[in-house]
């Protein structure tokens, strides 16, 4: 019997829930969870960094208190825990569900932490490589390429 394996890439924003393929290849999408928060917070922070955190000038953002942007910070890492959170429930949800046998993880550093501290012990024991890195982004074949390689000849070609 096959294991199943799962691999989430995540950061702040978005949890992409991935499955190998017994025959290999690309990974296979199997949920998605997103945070909506935080994509309105970012657009929030581009769009009115300036007027919000140095008075409406562009002078004013020498003078911009310590307190302010730490206070959004601290929101941002708030929220940021919050989705780890609810990433690592649903990982022990579909656990509990034998929907998975071994996990990968790939996020971006601080957003792993906050996973790896939320994640239950189930879980946990599930864990194989874990990157710190934000890979989101990366289509799935060349996710499936980054932690699943397949071994290779001498003069570097795939077997």
């Amino acid at each position: 019997m096959n294991k199943t394996v799962w691999v989430v890439v995540a950061d702040e924003a978005i949890a992409r829930f991935l499955q190998r393929p017994d025959e290999g290849g690309a990974l296979q999408p199997v949920e998605e969870l997103t945070d909506p928060a935080a994509h309105a917070r970012g657009q929030d922070l581009r769009a009115d960094a300036t007027g919000r955190r140095a008075g409406g000038s562009a002078a004013g953002a020498s003078r911009a208190t310590g307190a302010t942007t730490s206070a959004g910070t601290d929101e941002k890492h708030h929220e940021a825990d919050g989705f780890a959170r609810r990433v690592a429930a649903r990982l022990h949800e579909a656990l509990l569900a034998r929907r998975f046998d071994e996990l990968h993880l790939a996020a971006a550093p601080r957003f792993l932490g906050l996973l790896r501290k939320a994640l239950s012990p189930q879980v946990s024991r599930c864990l194989g490589q874990q990157l710190d890195k934000d890979l989101v982004q990366v289509d799935n074949a060349a996710l499936a390429e980054r932690f699943f390689p397949r071994p290779r000849r001498p003069d570097g070609t795939p077997m």
